[in-house]
């Protein structure tokens, strides 16, 4: 769980990185399998340089990662990275669904009131 500067700056690049819908669209595309620059590319009507700046970004953010295979340098999403976000957002939605939880509770035990204007005619 985050707690150092050093993993508050990760999840400051990553959510930044996510802010892009570019991006959130190559992090989509890459949560089916690795893929190309060009493969990557396909869906977007930007430039095969605009697509590798967002994969670097998505790289120095750790969402992704590139290999080489042989010829190609297929991209990779770092699922680690993603569940790590995944769990900071977890932590703060369970602390709300318990406050509602409770906030549920306590109406429950209230009187109820009439609400409507009963006997005036």
């Amino acid at each position: 769980m985050p707690g150092t500067v050093a993993d508050e700056e990760r999840l400051d690049r990553a959510f930044a990185a996510l802010a892009d819908p570019v991006r959130r669209g190559i992090i989509a595309r890459l949560s089916r399998g690795p893929a190309t620059v060009n493969e990557l590319a396909e869906p977007f009507d930007i430039t095969l340089q605009a697509v590798s700046r967002h994969i670097a970004v998505l790289e120095q953010s750790g969402l992704v990662t590139r290999t080489r295979d042989a010829q190609r340098r297929p991209v990779h999403l770092d699922a680690a990275a993603l569940e790590a976000l995944t769990a900071w957002i977890d932590r703060y939605r369970l602390v709300h669904e318990q406050q509602f939880r409770r906030l549920d509770a306590v109406l429950k035990k209230a009187p109820q009131r009439n609400q409507g204007k009963e006997g005036i005619s």
